[in-house]
């Protein structure tokens, strides 16, 4: 194989030509660092660098700065690259504020960021819509800029984004009872361009390039966390995973015309209800958790009628998951079986194993199937 031929997520994107852009969290955690910056020292750096998850260190210009008594603000404009993403030039502010030592870092919804009101996200009812990834950059990042300029760390951290409110009108925040505004969302800091025909066609190569280096296992994985897992429970190397996001159906549909020996398909446990529901884009514009049928799959697994009840009325697939955890009804492992037969289904008898693992959001294994 060609030393130029690469495989894996990277070369996925680099295949695309599109370009990509920053999550909300990216751009939060930058202003936060500037904001905390110029809080100790007068100064806002700009532009301010940060680093990723990966240990990638973009710079961002500040759109927006402020010092005043015992505050600091900074604002970042989101770019998300080629993405067709309803933040895209969005400000993105955070008004950093000391707090007494030992308080710690307190995270705080500003206009147009909304607040948990429902239970079954990955947050308490109560909290800002910052999620767990990007509070932790915010949080290392005032750690780092308080060992470089003599801070505490100790500090109250509110995150808004200009008109905020409106443009969560166009996600589904309002649904999942995220109220006032948008989630600051991101575990990897970058925002990875979804053009519908640029992106199947990097699937299919991924699957040249892993046929033509010999793999006979390969993975096709929702994302970043789902990569880890299935690194961490098979071993598999770079060009055997492939990045399918939310195109499921083509990663079926190219390996049914070109096989391999064995397909793991792993992601979200929400996201692969879909397909246990026999749906092939797994984009939530075009598919949905239908809640009715992950109650019909809990009844299978000896659910009560309450507890199915309660499954078709959860907020949320983890909420759901969670109850029915609780009562000892293995959801996740029918999820990931349904979503194995819907799979081997479209493979059409091609000779593919798979074999199918539903992650929740910090990437824990909650649901599998066996081999078939």
């Amino acid at each position: 194989m060609s030393s130029e031929v690469k495989g894996g997520r990277r070369a996925q994107l680099e295949h695309t030509g599109l370009r990509p852009g920053w999550t909300t969290g990216a751009c939060a955690t930058a202003a936060t660092t500037a904001a905390y910056t110029a809080l100790l020292t007068g100064e806002f750096p700009d532009p301010v660098t940060i680093t990723l998850p990966k240990g990638q260190t973009p710079s961002f210009a500040l759109a927006a700065e402020e010092l005043g008594d015992g505050h600091a603000m900074a604002g970042i404009v989101k770019d998300a690259g080629d993405d067709p993403d309803v933040t895209h030039g969005a400000l993105v502010r955070a008004t950093v504020r000391q707090l007494p030592a030992g308080a710690g870092v307190v995270f705080r919804a500003g206009p147009g960021v909304g607040t948990i009101t429902r239970p079954g996200l990955p947050l308490p009812v109560g909290e800002a819509a910052v999620n767990p990834v990007p509070r932790r950059m915010m949080a290392d990042h005032v750690a780092e800029v308080a060992a470089r300029h003599g801070g505490t760390g100790d500090v109250e951290i509110t995150v808004s984004v200009d008109h905020g409110e409106e443009i969560a009108r166009s996600t589904w925040n309002p649904r999942l009872g995220i109220l006032g505004g948008l989630s600051i969302l991101g575990t990897t800091g970058i925002v990875v361009p979804y053009s519908c025909s640029a992106w199947i066609d990097s699937i299919r190569r991924g699957v040249d390039v892993a046929r033509a280096a010999g793999r006979t296992h390969v993975a096709g994985c929702t994302g970043s966390t789902s990569e880890k897992t299935v690194v961490a429970e098979y071993g598999l190397p770079e060009d055997a995973l492939l990045d399918m996001g939310d195109f499921a159906g083509a990663v079926l549909k190219y390996i049914r015309r070109h096989p391999v020996d064995r397909l793991t398909v792993c992601g979200g446990f929400a996201k692969l209800s879909k397909l246990a529901a026999g749906h092939l884009d797994l984009h939530s514009a075009r598919s949905q958790v239908d809640k009715g049928f992950l109650a019909e799959l809990a009844r299978r697994g000896g659910a009560d009628e309450t507890l199915a009840a309660e499954v078709a009325g959860a907020n949320t697939g983890l909420a759901a998951l969670q109850s029915c955890i609780a009562a000892g009804v293995p959801l996740g492992d029918l999820v990931a079986t349904t979503a194995r037969d819907e799979a081997l289904a479209v493979l059409r008898g091609a000779p593919v194993a798979v074999d199918v693992i539903c992650i929740d959001r910090a990437g824990a294994v909650v649901g599998r199937s066996t081999v078939a």
